[in-house]
């Protein structure tokens, strides 16, 4: 099925700037492919070819849960169905979604992170966007709305990779998901408009050298979203946790605001914008039926102050600059 939604892919980019990287994204994602570790794979699969054919539908572009509307209703049964197969691809880290009656309520209020987004976006117009890190394409449907020429998230979890064909299914917004790590995408290919990464920085060994790689993928001209945990602080701040970060393992520099933009400065980024900065709350994240792990609240304390580790809570900062 990789290999199909490859193809697709491979088809949209035809008489776009990715036309000429075609060959080259062609290679690296069937060296993924068939180095794939099956694993669950088999299973959420089938879970996928499990949710019914229903009516045509349309997408809702509301600030709300990614909702999408069917032209008829849905019988008991085909709505027993559909949300039977999108259970069985628990858990679902980002949403929400809204399928007729059926109400995806993952682990992050998405939405929200959205509403910051909406504010950062250039006008995406025919433009090629590229989400680094992109989950289950949540951002990337929601920008469907938009008229984007292309728009393409790569993502090496292959959950996330099944949960997108399934709500793509019936939200038909053309949008298209890989299933690739930043660094399978060689660098100085410059064929993006857009490159958003969110949520990624801080899992980076070398934060420096992810931004160089980012803004490799952009003309002159081309515009960069990075979102990031951050702390407060000058410009000579950034927090290295010894041990895990809210309970991640892998979170190796959160920098200060001051810090990231002279990163971006000295990295050639120009018009560095800072959109926005807001604590994560344990309303955006939490568990619920449809991740039923331990989310934020497992990983402050009581009064929300400190992680249980003892670092500041989760901030976010949101900023838009230029190549």
């Amino acid at each position: 099925m990789f290999q199909e939604k490859l193809n697709l892919f491979l088809q949209a980019a035809v008489g776009t700037a990715l036309e000429e990287q075609a060959a080259v994204i062609r290679s690296v994602t069937e060296q993924v492919i068939a180095n794939i570790n099956q694993g669950d794979l088999p299973r959420w699969q089938d879970a996928h070819q499990s949710l019914p054919d229903l009516s045509p539908a349309t997408v809702d572009p509301d600030q709300g849960p990614l909702t999408v509307r069917f032209s008829r209703p849905l019988s008991v049964e085909q709505q027993h169905n559909l949300e039977a197969g999108l259970r069985a691809l628990h858990p679902w880290r980002k949403g929400p979604f809204k399928l007729a009656e059926c109400f995806v309520d993952a682990e992050w209020r998405s939405d929200f992170k959205w509403n910051r987004l909406a504010n950062a976006l250039p006008d995406l117009n025919h433009k090629t966007v590229l989400d680094v890190g992109c989950g289950n394409g949540y951002y990337l449907m929601k920008m469907a709305a938009l008229n984007p020429g292309l728009l393409l998230g790569i993502e090496p979890g292959l959950l996330h990779n099944v949960q997108f064909w399934s709500v793509e299914k019936y939200a038909n917004t053309g949008a298209h998901i890989l299933p690739l790590k930043i660094q399978d995408l060689p660098q100085h290919m410059a064929c993006f408009d857009v490159v958003l990464s969110m949520g990624v920085l801080y899992h980076r060994k070398s934060p420096i050298a992810h931004i160089e790689h980012l803004r490799s993928l952009l003309p002159r001209g081309g515009t960069l979203i990075l979102e990031t945990l951050i702390i407060d602080g000058d410009e000579q701040t950034c927090l290295v946790p010894q041990g895990r970060y809210a309970q991640m393992r892998n979170v190796w520099f959160l920098p200060s605001v001051a810090m990231l933009t002279n990163w971006l400065a000295k990295l050639g980024m120009r018009h560095i914008e800072v959109i926005d900065v807001s604590l994560t709350t344990t309303a955006e994240q939490r568990s619920t039926d449809w991740m039923r792990f331990h989310s934020l609240p497992q990983f402050l304390t009581a009064d929300e102050q400190h992680t249980v580790e003892g670092h500041p809570p989760p901030k976010r900062v949101l900023i838009r600059c230029q190549h």
